[in-house]
């Protein structure tokens, strides 16, 4: 009852400083004059990287998308991972590539040697790597080591920019560059969406159950969640799907580290930790009104794969950072955000199933009546539905991209039905994930991916 209490205590103190700072948000999100940064030379250059594994149904739609952003210097950096199937082929083919005989690699920080640097001077700001496969934050690594400008962008590969996402993360970036060492972006769920020429021309939300299950988890996440940790310096993590980066930094803490999942936690964590240490002014912002459009898995098997995974990597940055815990040097980070992610994330499953075992020995033992439970079970209903309306409502304060009422109600009732089964997959996956890292399984799991334009057929037209 105390851990409850205490967890939707904290929840609701992060949703305040939300909404603390929504109107600053929307003031970004509404501001007219930000296109005037597109062509200003004051603009820094940004190296985009994109780790490809298996995405030759994905990633010409995503590197299309990247080449005709809203911004005046940048380039795009493919890293081929090993892929298996034709990733590297259709990129080839697609743009005209030709290996570079002596590409100018940094080496700047540890990663596999590469097998070749692809380029064509008709697209002059493309470089496709080819490697071994290493995993995500060896591919980092890699273009990391061949990027030339001094911020970089992570971006996944089956995910597509708005057009003016990267000028909105530039732009708040320019408000303290001195200070400024990473920025988040807002992820949002493409599933359902109209996609054309790499762009969503038409919001919808998904039709399938699990893909409306995560718009919900990332609502709250990212706007409930992020926006209330980044306004206290307390932000842990900064999506893998789209951040920004200064690169010396990223090269001071010895990049990204690989081997396990988890790795846009743990260079957060790095970041945190050196800036700290070194007593270096910072802050580690959260854009939301820069956006990042993903695929989300559609079935069972995916989607417990992937929160295993997660499961497994925030397991790990917890253990090998445990010593910030609770300790002032680290501030924030130290006293509120390491806790938390230690009490309430990583242990919260035990916490839940413990909690459950023993409401059922109550009830065996004849110790309390089934109206408490009752009541105590709507508790935490309401609390937790309280936190998914209050993230919907800061959404329509900001951004107002429900634009149906029946989309609203649509999110109203998902809300409030995965809490009847789905939170509980959750807190199974999670427990699956931690067994697998006794396990020593580094597996990354099976992700389907699915043309954007198989996506534009299975959306309603503008018309409708």
């Amino acid at each position: 009852m105390y851990y409850v209490m205490t967890v939707n205590v904290l929840y609701f103190s992060v949703l305040a400083f939300s909404f603390r700072n929504i109107m600053t948000v929307f003031r970004r999100s509404a501001y007219s004059k930000f296109n005037t940064l597109s062509g200003s030379e004051l603009v820094p250059a940004v190296s985009l990287l994109v780790p490809a594994y298996n995405e030759e149904v994905t990633v010409i739609e995503n590197v299309k998308c990247l080449l005709t952003l809203n911004y005046p210097n940048y380039e795009v950096i493919v890293i081929n991972d090993g892929s298996k199937d034709d990733t590297l082929g259709v990129l080839v083919k697609e743009f005209g590539l030709e290996k570079i005989p002596n590409p100018e690699m940094r080496n700047a920080i540890d990663c596999q040697a590469i097998t070749g640097v692809y380029h064509n001077p008709q697209y002059p700001h493309l470089y496709v790597i080819d490697k071994p496969n290493g995993g995500k934050a060896d591919s980092l690594n890699a273009g990391i080591n061949l990027s030339h400008y001094p911020l970089i962008s992570s971006i996944d590969a089956d995910s597509l920019l708005e057009k003016d996402a990267l000028i909105r993360m530039a732009r708040q970036y320019m408000e303290n560059p001195e200070e400024t060492v990473a920025i988040g972006g807002d992820v949002r769920i493409a599933n359902g969406c109209l996609i054309e020429n790499g762009q969503v021309k038409d919001f919808s939300l998904p039709n399938k159950m699990w893909p409306m299950f995560q718009a919900i988890e990332y609502l709250k996440a990212f706007l409930g969640g992020r926006i209330g940790w980044s306004s206290i310096n307390g932000l842990i993590i900064v999506s893998g799907a789209f951040g920004l980066f200064r690169k010396d930094y990223v090269i001071a803490v010895g990049g990204y580290r690989g081997g396990y999942p988890g790795e846009d936690m743990n260079i957060i964590i790095k970041l945190h930790r050196y800036m700290l240490e070194n007593k270096l002014k910072y802050r580690i912002a959260f854009c939301p009104e820069a956006v990042c459009w993903t695929q989300a898995p559609d079935t069972y098997h995916i989607l417990s794969n992937q929160r295993k995974r997660w499961g497994r990597g925030n397991l790990k940055n917890m253990i090998e950072n445990y010593d910030m815990a609770f300790n002032p040097r680290y501030k924030v980070m130290g006293l509120l955000t390491m806790p938390y992610n230690i009490i309430f994330e990583a242990l919260n499953p035990y916490f839940k199933l413990t909690g459950l075992v023993a409401l059922a020995g109550y009830v065996a033992l004849d110790m309390t009546q089934w109206k408490i439970l009752l009541v105590f079970g709507l508790i935490n209903f309401l609390s937790g539905y309280l936190f998914s309306i209050g993230a919907l409502l800061l959404e329509e304060l900001a951004f107002k991209r429900f634009t149906k009422i029946s989309d609203l109600l649509k999110m109203l009732f998902y809300g409030a039905f995965k809490f009847f089964g789905y939170s509980q997959l959750g807190t199974l996956w999670r427990i699956q994930g931690h067994i697998q890292y006794l396990q020593n399984n580094n597996s990354w799991g099976a992700m389907t991916r699915q043309s954007w334009k198989e996506e534009k057929s299975e959306a309603p037209s503008s018309a409708a």
